[in-house]
């Protein structure tokens, strides 16, 4: 049995019917397959960049006023000499002649100094130096105790005079951030004959002023006092 078909699907047939015939008698369906076969797909070209010109022109540079009417100045290569500076030549220290103390030596010294501490007693601050081969010929650089530096001493760069036995009085320079003695120790150790070994005594009498009591390494004691 044969289903009916609706009113609007016979409509639409005879449409489509009807557009195909328009279609055959325009011959469009011939035209298009004709266009697709003619016109073959093609990249597009590359444009070609143009190369740069550069144009040179020739300017009158401009001098001022007062130069103009005057010729060009003329320049000659000249060769100078080299100025040299000569160098300060610093002789190299003779450190064959040291005398290193033996670690026996060095503590009976340190021990006759705390003896000559305790004899002084403690109304002026006190501390105990045994010196090294930096402090007497190396360097000369002579630290001093952080703590003792912090209670008694400047807490700025200061001259501090040392006086020994004899009255005479040697300035050296405390540097406060480094808690030592630089400029001028040179001079006291040099001058009182200072050994790797001796132990010093130093007496805080004022804010800038010491007394020192040298026990020598190598058994002899000396009073000097700065």
């Amino acid at each position: 049995m044969v289903a009916k078909i609706s009113a609007y699907e016979e409509s639409r047939r005879k449409r489509m019917e009807e557009n195909k015939k328009r279609m055959e008698a325009l011959n469009l369906h011939k035209l298009s397959r004709a266009l697709k076969i003619s016109t073959p797909t093609k990249s597009s070209p590359m444009k070609r960049s143009k190369p740069r010109v550069v144009e040179k022109q020739v300017v009158v540079v401009r001098r001022s006023s007062r130069v103009a009417n005057k010729p060009a100045p003329f320049f000659k290569e000249v060769v100078l000499d080299r100025v040299v500076i000569p160098r300060r030549i610093s002789k190299a220290r003779d450190l064959s002649n040291r005398v290193y103390a033996t670690d026996e030596a060095r503590a009976k010294a340190m021990e006759k100094a705390e003896k000559l501490q305790s004899d002084l007693g403690s109304d002026y601050p006190i501390f105990i130096k045994s010196m090294l081969q930096s402090h007497v010929t190396g360097g000369f650089w002579l630290g001093l105790p952080v703590d003792f530096c912090r209670r008694n001493l400047p807490r700025r760069d200061d001259v501090i005079t040392l006086i020994d036995e004899e009255a005479d009085e040697y300035q050296v320079i405390y540097l406060a951030r480094k808690n030592g003695l630089s400029g001028g120790w040179k001079g006291f150790a040099v001058a009182h004959g200072l050994l790797d070994g001796d132990a010093v005594v130093f007496q805080l009498i004022k804010p800038t002023a010491c007394k020192v009591y040298i026990i020598r390494v190598n058994g002899s004691e000396q009073g000097n006092s700065l």
